[in-house]
């Protein structure tokens, strides 16, 4: 008898190799339990439908894996890690990254990442904090690991989008780069290049 990670490991495999094949929207269950070797009612009773399936890829293959470098205060790592592990299954999360609407990529993307951080986020506040008040009550957990989460999905979007021409180390330089300026840094930045351009 197969173990749930083997089951959960064949539906994975059979999921990611149909989406190498033909859009997300198309795949059906009758497909992924077909390839996995499977009955429906396995699959269901592991996942609630293909969407499921699909955020337990994101969760286990991109997201899970940088939690105890998060954990230690290496953020840094954990992002250039986000991206390598992206980069490395290329084409498929450039075909996953189309899937749009309520189930969209961008979506559960964010979902898992903000899940991630409020336990981090929360965990390190218990930690270090008493139960008092926050000096700025909108800096919650919540809304702090709701903001970079969805900064962390753009920038996983639009890279993508343009079709990963940055390095997975370049394209962390550049999200260090943007969570750690100000937008007044930036406009600052951006009028000095084209003024040094323009002399």
């Amino acid at each position: 008898m197969q173990s749930k990670t083997q089951i959960e490991s064949r539906l994975k495999d059979a999921f990611k190799s149909l989406a190498l094949e033909e859009p997300v929207e198309k795949i059906t269950i009758q497909q992924i339990t077909e390839r996995a070797g499977v009955i429906r009612t396995t699959f269901y009773n592991h996942f609630q439908d293909k969407y499921d399936l699909m955020e337990y890829i994101i969760r286990e293959d991109i997201v899970e894996p940088i939690g105890s470098l998060i954990d230690n205060d290496m953020i840094d790592e954990a992002m250039v890690l986000i991206f390598s592990n992206l980069m490395r299954e290329k084409e498929l999360y450039q075909r996953l990254a189309k899937t749009s609407g309520q189930n969209s990529f961008e979506e559960i993307v964010q979902k898992c990442v903000n899940d991630l951080l409020y336990q981090v986020i929360a965990k390190k506040i218990q930690a270090r904090i008493d139960t008092k008040s926050l000096q700025h009550i909108w800096l919650s957990p919540e809304m702090v690991s709701m903001y970079y989460s969805k900064t962390m999905s753009f920038i996983v979007m639009y890279w993508i989008e343009l079709g990963m021409p940055y390095s997975p180390r370049e394209l962390g330089v550049i999200y260090e780069y943007i969570i750690s300026h100000s937008l007044q840094d930036v406009v600052d930045e951006l009028r000095d290049d084209v003024q040094g351009v323009s002399e």
